[in-house]
């Protein structure tokens, strides 16, 4: 990205991300959801924020399709554009990190350099955990939620990832979830387990 705006200046607040994570009893980080259409990342993040939510903790769902609605509505689908879309919500899950707070965040996000450049940009080496959410094109065909396999098989939606344009798998994930395989519960808990082994959460909190 080109840096447009000149004479500005970083402002540090008086509170610090410290402060905020003792606040908040845990610690802050970006739970990025990648999968196909239909594959289930939206359905399996807000879940995890449901449970979060009923723990006391603190976290917030980043939609791809709502953030388009205002955000990234000047955004459409091309290469270009999707990389702008992942780039800007990168750092605006980086504000809620530094808030001390869980960003879940549901994009296909198909480019594996894009995911990449996220994780690299975090505060902290651990602030980004990648969680692929797997499932079978066919199962995501079927599955198809907002009808929108039916419209790129018949050539009206353009580069639609998994039809007509690619999606990249991670290849250094921290998690892989199969949706196909394992129920919403079961998928929710493997996500909370990951939180709490890698001592973003406090096992005394989590009862699985």
């Amino acid at each position: 990205m080109t840096q447009k705006s000149t004479n500005v200046h970083w402002h540090e607040g008086r509170v610090s991300r410290g402060e905020r994570e003792g606040r908040n009893g845990h610690r802050g980080a970006i739970l990025w959801f990648t999968g196909l259409s239909g594959s289930g990342k939206s359905t399996l993040a807000n879940a995890v924020d449901h449970r979060l939510h009923e723990l006391g903790l603190s976290s917030y769902v980043l939609d791809g399709d709502n953030v388009r609605h205002g955000l990234n509505g000047d955004l459409g689908f091309s290469p270009e554009d999707r990389t702008e879309n992942i780039r800007r919500i990168g750092e605006v899950a980086k504000l809620f990190t530094d808030a001390g707070t869980f960003a879940l965040t549901a994009f296909i996000s198909p480019y594996r350099e894009d995911r990449d450049r996220i994780r690299a940009t975090a505060d902290r080496p651990d602030d980004f955990v990648e969680i692929f959410v797997s499932c079978p094109l066919d199962v995501c065909e079927q599955r198809d939620p907002k009808g929108l396999y039916v419209k790129a098989r018949a050539g009206e939606i353009p580069e639609f990832t998994g039809i007509s344009a690619p999606y990249e798998e991670p290849v250094t994930a921290e998690l892989v979830v199969d949706t196909a395989a394992s129920s919403l519960d079961e998928c929710v808990d493997v996500v909370l387990n990951h939180l709490v082994e890698r001592g973003y959460v406090d096992k005394t909190v989590v009862a699985l």
